[in-house]
């Protein structure tokens, strides 16, 4: 599965980059290193299967890094934030920011491998998928990764789309935050029902017009009809 997937590492911690891009070289990955995130935006992140983001940066913090990947160049690229920061309000940040994972320092690079491999594939079995799903002019194409309204591209974060696909495949069904936590994050550890929350609302807020078609009820959990 790692062959050709290219990975891009920002940490302005040299000797940490130097040692992550030697075990994920030797497991196949092709590898580029930007020390802060200056330089990892000049980078041709659109070639990027996956990013490596540390937060706590000289210059451009990862948050602002990522933000502007999601927003300025609308890139979906999934992103894994490296950080010593573990509190809940830090780790909430990441995930409203876009992030796809968090790996808390000091980790194992067992660990790191484990949970870039995870991500891949996840998006790799979404890239197998054919089908699309239309309601009215909301349209999602599983084969593109993509999401659109009347036509125009509509800018959702890996978290939110697969959300919205669950959902939205499972039209008239309530799935319980428990169920979706398990389902889009499965075995991320630092998640709680509340990240299933945050991003129900900024997925409300992408989606216009059709934001009352997801329906949420104490104790069922949420539901696209």
């Amino acid at each position: 599965m790692e062959e050709n997937y290219k990975i891009l590492i920002v940490d302005d911690e040299k000797d940490l980059c130097e040692i992550l891009q030697f075990n994920l070289e030797s497991e196949g990955f092709n590898i580029d290193i930007a020390n802060s995130g200056e330089e990892a935006l000049e980078k041709p992140l659109e070639e990027y299967q996956l990013i490596l983001l540390d937060v706590m940066m000289e210059g451009l913090s990862g948050y602002k890094v990522a933000n502007i990947i999601r927003k300025d160049r609308k890139l979906q690229v999934p992103i894994i934030f490296l950080t010593a920061k573990i509190d809940e309000n830090d780790i909430l940040t990441g995930f409203n920011v876009g992030a796809d994972d968090y790996i808390s320092k000091p980790f194992s690079i067992k660990e790191v491998v484990a949970r870039i491999k995870a991500i891949l594939k996840r998006g790799l079995k979404a890239d197998e998928e054919s089908k699309k799903v239309v309601y009215k002019e909301l349209k999602i194409d599983f084969k593109k990764k993509a999401t659109t309204i009347e036509g125009e591209p509509v800018n959702l974060t890996r978290k939110e789309y697969e959300i919205l696909s669950l959902l939205m495949k499972n039209m008239g069904q309530y799935i319980s935050r428990d169920e979706i936590l398990k389902r889009i994050w499965k075995d991320d550890v630092i998640v709680t029902e509340r990240n299933v929350d945050v991003n129900i609302a900024r997925l409300r807020k992408k989606i216009g017009d059709y934001a009352s078609n997801i329906k949420g009820k104490s104790g069922y959990g949420y539901c696209f009809s």
